[in-house]
């Protein structure tokens, strides 16, 4: 049966050490908060009753199940230990390297397990029950020692200096054990056996001390030792209640004993010297905790090796947020240069005041702006646009407010529950719990702000240029009706027109120089993630600023020198343009009233081209801002269900309490409780951008911030950004609708309203 135990307990050691050995490599991989697997842990030391179950803790957290498999690990390497026999030089080293590591475990729980678990732990958990377990596992381990010691024969010296720090091993023990907090939980044999051994050991000390004094021929002090000896073995015999414990030592004291004092009755006659003036024996401590190793199962397959490291994820993730903020920071020079260049053509009038020199009835440049317009719907199209924004705005703010609402309910519930049962109701607090989720709603709904004052400026925008606009939605006959008549023209090939025109041609030579530029930055990409691996395999580290910077630098810099030399060449023709505009309007002599109505015209086609991008790259984030809140969303649903599960444990383990201890019927649930968070929504598909355009913009910036670094993800609480999560990508390159002051510049608003039912506003967009 002995065998048998072994070979089960063994198997099972086997087991959880390859168990562990596992979550040790899928935490390396993953944030362990976002396995939202239920890890439940019953006190070990917790027999249950007639009324109920076992206590128990019930946390989704890897790091908790960590902590739990290790104790499990601990507790059968002290099984495996005791189950050794004593009589082998095998079973003894064995026995006392089984102990040892059980200790360093139990000491290594007792430092991380609060760390882990942030929470009130089950009992055996508790820190204290752990430091009290792991002082035992060493006693025991110096005493498989000092069995060993005795085995091999070593000097009586040597084996007093091992049973002494044995018994100081068994009195911190016994002064753990016997806590108040601690009686409890121990069966009722442990404290008697830990100090009969405790005894018994320094009854051993003293004996072997004995034989050191007899070797030396100090007789009356080997008396005094072996009195001593002979009396710690009788009470130890007594305290666990059989007189075969250490029953050969107490023979072989006894008898020396005797031999002494007729030895010294006869021939020596020296005084015996009480106890307390004997000299303390010196300790030998070779017993002590062993840290806990890496890996504890035997070499196997790793289930997880194909997971990419987590820090060569977080790495990849800030190496690409580093190359779309150089890239959207490029891309916003140029756009911003390219508004600021058509601002001073249409405030100059061109092109269309050299074609009206040349005679045309009307400019070919303000027909083809025209037919751009109608191209990409026209006014129709762009109030279509508009439109879609409200109810895409709406669908975000309620799928945040669910997300509020289902919070709020969990603590409030918590907070009733706790004025309710007072210091029974054990569970952590909900605002510890959420702080991570009411930090990143507050962003979302920072977003969300933003977003709307980016839509109202659009709204503006659209309105200052909204006449022009529809003009140029019409028909080529009523454009033509709108503009005046043109006065008489002046030179038609004049030096200033020449030079115009072939100063105009340069413009769009650079706007599709710029256009290119643009697409090759926005497809310029950056594979890190192999020169990560290959750095934190040689350095154990991985220093991502330094080797995204050296990437970005090789990928980025040739299209960043174009950029600079666009703008240079742009100050040179702005300057030249503005020089020739003065000859010719010398030439020409005073502005009619066409050459204003040309210019809105002209001006209005640019805020088109500018309002339709902007509008599609808004829709796009509507959309893709709903599927990171519905993710959202799902982690608070997550963590409310959770919640939900460990409220109804406590309640049901208070309720059995209570029905143990009196006979009332246990309080009822809070209304509060009652409100469960409800299924969680399917995500809604986001509707693609009616009438977006694939066509480059020429004028695009708007008088708002671009998308920062740092947006908000739904992790779990208690987390921090894992990069391994991979949330729908935002709009790439400037979007308008991505601004928020973060992080750190976060103002908290007026308190958010009670959640309500989904209604659709009025829609501003619409023209009145």
């Amino acid at each position: 049966m002995t065998l048998l135990g072994n070979h089960v307990l063994s198997l099972y050691y086997l087991v959880c050490a390859s168990y562990y050995d596992q979550l040790v490599s899928l935490e390396s991989k993953i944030p362990p908060h976002e396995v939202q697997v239920p890890f439940k842990w019953k006190d070990a030391f917790d027999k249950g009753s007639i009324f109920g179950g076992r206590m128990s803790l019930t946390i989704s957290s890897l790091a908790y199940e960590k902590m739990c498999i290790l104790f499990n690990m601990a507790a059968t390497q002290s099984a495996l230990a005791a189950s050794q026999p004593l009589d082998t030089e095998d079973s003894l080293k064995l026995a006392a390297k089984l102990l040892q590591q059980a200790a360093g475990i139990f000491n290594y729980l007792k430092a991380n397990v609060m760390l882990a678990v942030h929470q009130e732990t089950t009992p055996d958990l508790n820190p204290d029950t752990l430091g009290a377990l792991a002082q035992l596992m060493v006693a025991q381990a110096q005493e498989v020692i000092v069995h060993k010691c005795i085995r091999d024969e070593m000097k009586d010296g040597m084996i007093a200096k091992v049973a002494a720090q044995c018994d100081e091993f068994y009195t911190d023990a016994l002064r753990s054990l016997s806590k108040d907090s601690m009686k409890p939980l121990w069966d009722r044999e442990w404290i008697p056996t830990v100090t009969a051994k405790q005894l018994a050991f320094r009854a051993l000390a003293q004996y072997h001390q004995s034989l050191v004094c007899r070797q030396n021929k100090a007789i009356g002090e080997e008396i005094a030792r072996l009195q001593l000896a002979v009396e710690l073995l009788k009470s130890a015999q007594s305290r666990i209640g059989s007189s075969s414990f250490f029953q050969e030592q107490l023979a072989k004291a006894q008898r020396n004993l005797n031999e002494v004092n007729k030895d010294n009755d006869f021939i020596y006659h020296e005084r015996i010297p009480e106890a307390s003036r004997l000299e303390p024996i010196a300790r030998v401590a070779v017993a002590q905790p062993l840290p806990p190793q890496e890996k504890w199962g035997p070499a196997g397959r790793d289930l997880f090796q194909r997971l990419v490291p987590l820090p060569v994820h977080q790495a990849v993730a800030a190496s690409d947020a580093r190359r779309a903020d150089t890239v959207s920071t490029e891309v916003n020079r140029l756009r911003d240069a390219t508004q600021l260049l058509n601002s001073v053509l249409a405030s100059l009038n061109l092109p269309a005041a050299i074609e009206q020199a040349s005679g045309e009835a009307l400019p070919a440049s303000i027909l083809e702006k025209a037919a751009a317009v109608r191209q990409l719907g026209g006014l129709p199209g762009l109030q279509r646009l508009m439109s879609e924004l409200p109810e895409l705005l709406q669908r975000n703010k309620d799928i945040l407010d669910e997300a509020e609402r289902m919070l709020r309910e969990e603590e409030e519930a918590d907070t009733t529950l706790r004025g309710q049962f007072g210091s029974r109701w054990t569970r952590t607090e909900s605002a510890k719990l959420t702080e991570t989720f009411r930090s990143n709603a507050a962003k979302y709904r920072q977003i969300i702000d933003n977003a709307v004052r980016a839509d109202n400026i659009v709204q503006q925008k659209f309105q200052q240029h909204r006449e022009s606009i529809e003009m140029l939605s019409g028909s080529d006959g009523d454009l033509s009706a709108g503009v005046p008549a043109a006065p008489d023209a002046g030179p038609s090939d004049s030096s200033a027109v020449r030079d115009l025109r072939r100063l105009m041609e340069d413009v769009e030579t650079l706007k599709a120089e710029r256009d290119v530029i643009e697409s090759e930055l926005k497809s310029a990409t950056l594979d890190m993630r192999a020169r990560f691996l290959e750095a934190l395999a040689k350095d154990g580290a991985i220093d991502e600023p330094a080797l995204s910077s050296e990437a970005l630098g090789a990928l980025l810099g040739p299209l960043s020198r174009q950029v600079r030399d666009s703008l240079q060449r742009q100050e040179t023709l702005v300057a030249e343009i503005q020089r020739t505009h003065e000859r010719f309007a010398a030439e020409r002599g005073a502005a009619s009233g066409r050459d204003a109505v040309l210019g809105r015209l002209a001006a209005a086609h640019d805020a088109y081209q500018e309002l339709h991008n902007n509008l599609g790259e808004g829709v796009k984030f509507y959309n893709d801002l709903t599927q990171l809140l519905v993710a959202f969303q799902n982690k608070v649903s997550d963590f409310c269900f959770a919640r939900k599960t460990e409220k109804e444990e406590l309640l049901k383990d208070l309720t059995q309490e209570a029905s143990r201890s009196a006979p009332a019927p246990p309080a009822n649930e809070p209304a509060a409780v009652r409100k469960e968070a409800p299924p969680r929504p399917p995500p809604p598909t986001p509707a693609a951008p009616a009438g977006a355009s694939t066509a480059p913009s020429a004028a695009h910036a708007l008088p708002y911030p671009t998308q920062p670094l740092g947006m908000p993800l739904p992790y779990a609480a208690g987390g921090v950004p894992y990069a391994y999560y991979q949330p729908p990508p935002m709009p790439a390159g400037y979007n308008p609708y991505a601004t928020m002051p973060y992080p750190g510049s976060y103002r908290a608003g007026p308190p958010h309203p009670g959640y309500m039912p989904y209604q659709h506003p009025p829609n501003p967009y619409q023209q009145q």
